[in-house]
């Protein structure tokens, strides 16, 4: 099947078209921190020769503990998130998790993100496909890319061709992801571009009792892989200082190495297309 190119506020994402990255923090920690994140990434990017998306969650629904934290919440999320789309131009991205939150959502958003844990949600996707907006469904941990087709066809049938699909690791065992870069040829071949998240990739979910663990390490191999297998978009969480950030620091990149892996990313992009 004819991969479809998946237009996002001007950005082309899908075969033949330059690797796009999408990044951010995990999370919305203040309003100045995402518009700080977002320059600073856009300035990187645009260096590097990278179209932008700009991703941040407003919810992290599915923390480890009840006391993590989880966000500022939907309303005052997407009032940040249109702050950061219209100061710097960038298309932005976040996750919906559950069917109330997608009308408000979608009035700001330019790509509605499905999380892994919720990719067989039926009425969550049906209510996503039938904004019209671009849908980006990551492969659930415990899904097989084949099946990601029965994803793709609830989408479908709600009227929107619109769909990206997301690579994120399977689990193997506890607290561990492995990745198997097949998947990345085998969602390609449904027909809609392919993302990887090369940081979700290297967590180590519930890996410290009340909270993930990562190996942050291995984001650079993993990403080289990905774009040399075929990966259309590459989803990177980026901080300032991931140590002290308030979701997902052992698996985040430092945004002052960004420059550096996006220079060795776009390397084995012109080999790929060279081949």
């Amino acid at each position: 099947m004819e991969t479809r190119v998946v237009n996002v506020k001007g950005i082309p994402v899908g075969k033949g078209h330059p690797v796009v990255l999408i990044a951010g923090p995990c999370v919305i920690e203040s309003e100045e921190s995402a518009i700080t994140h977002a320059n600073r990434i856009k300035e990187i990017a645009e260096r590097e020769g990278f179209p932008f998306i700009y991703k941040a969650s407003f919810d992290k629904a599915n923390r480890s503990s009840v006391d993590s934290y989880r966000g500022p919440g939907l309303a005052r999320g997407i009032e940040i998130l249109d702050r950061v789309r219209k100061e710097t131009g960038v298309p932005v991205l976040s996750d919906v998790h559950t069917e109330d939150q997608i009308d408000m959502a979608a009035g700001i958003l330019d790509i509605l993100q499905i999380p892994a844990f919720l990719c067989r949600q039926t009425d969550l996707l049906l209510k996503a496909g039938k904004t019209g907006k671009p849908v980006n469904i990551k492969k659930g941990q415990f899904m097989s890319p084949f099946e990601m087709e029965n994803v793709i066809n609830k989408v479908r049938s709600a009227g929107n061709e619109n769909i990206m699909l997301t690579e994120r690791g399977t689990t193997f065992g506890y607290n561990m992801l492995i990745n198997d870069f097949r998947s990345i040829v085998i969602m390609g071949e449904l027909g809609t571009p392919v993302v990887y998240d090369a940081t979700h990739s290297v967590q180590r979910p519930g890996g410290r009792g009340r909270s993930s663990g990562g190996d942050s390490q291995y984001v650079l191999p993993l990403s080289r892989a990905a774009v040399a297998c075929g990966a259309d978009a590459l989803f990177l969480e980026v901080h300032e200082e991931p140590l002290k950030a308030l979701s997902d620091g052992p698996n985040m990149v430092k945004l002052d190495s960004l420059g550096e892996i996006l220079r060795q990313i776009k390397g084995i992009e012109k080999a790929v297309r060279q081949s």
